[in-house]
């Protein structure tokens, strides 16, 4: 008899500290991505404004007026010996009637074959400029260049006047590395939601949060409006 009821106020207790563990643990787990959709948020509006800041070699603002979304993935890692490969994380928001979306956090991924070998560490901009573009970005998993075409943006003031030939492409890139900023077209990058992440922040994954046009500056996360407000200094229409 006292051997059984050992056993169900073990069993009791054992239960008691697993409910208090998962009631402990489920806040912290939210905090800490909450951090990190922060600390994504923050990198890319750190990266767009250093980039625009350059008015000499910056993204033309006639394009970024026309541009329907706009994707940053800052430090995106590339390394290779002999197989090489590229990675990163970052933000995409969507121009709406009443500014721009949350950002919807992404894995940008791609890899190569040959004879090469280094790392390097580059930022990423990316607008894209139609609804074709746009809808290709909303798929479960989007090789840029495949389906949608994808072409090296023009930088600087002048640059604009020659954008004509090029507004075919759905999707203008750039890069930066080791401080250069170019038109530079990422073909063959894989772009997927992280809807871990979106989904930790928002409670959507990011073709809801891409598509809600409801959710205002204010009803955001703190930490993340950083990024549209970023955005809505240098474009709105």
């Amino acid at each position: 008899m006292r051997g059984s009821t050992y056993r169900t106020l073990s069993c009791s207790l054992s239960i008691s500290l697993l409910l208090l563990t998962c009631v402990v643990v489920a806040p912290a787990q939210k905090k800490s991505r909450l951090q990190d959709a922060t600390r994504h948020a923050r990198e890319a509006s750190e990266v767009f404004t250093q980039i625009m800041n350059v008015r000499e070699k910056a993204i033309p603002k006639e394009l970024l007026d026309k541009a329907e979304a706009i994707a940053v993935f800052p430090d995106v890692v590339k390394a290779a010996f002999i197989f090489g490969g590229k990675g990163g994380q970052g933000v995409v928001s969507r121009r709406t009637p009443n500014g721009w979306t949350a950002p919807a956090f992404f894995n940008l991924s791609g890899g190569s074959f040959g004879a090469q070998i280094g790392a390097t560490k580059t930022d990423y901009v990316l607008l894209i400029m139609n609804e074709a573009g746009l809808n290709g970005l909303l798929k479960d998993k989007f090789e840029i260049g495949g389906e949608v075409g994808v072409a090296a943006g023009p930088v600087g003031r002048e640059a604009a006047a020659s954008t004509n030939p090029r507004m075919d492409a759905r999707i203008l890139s750039y890069s930066r590395s080791k401080g250069a900023f170019i038109g530079a077209a990422l073909k063959g990058a894989v772009i997927s939601p992280d809807n871990n992440l979106n989904e930790a922040v928002y409670r959507m994954k990011a073709r809801e949060v891409l598509t809600n046009n409801s959710m205002t500056l204010t009803q955001m996360p703190a930490g993340v409006r950083i990024f549209p407000r970023t955005l809505a200094r240098y474009s709105e229409r």
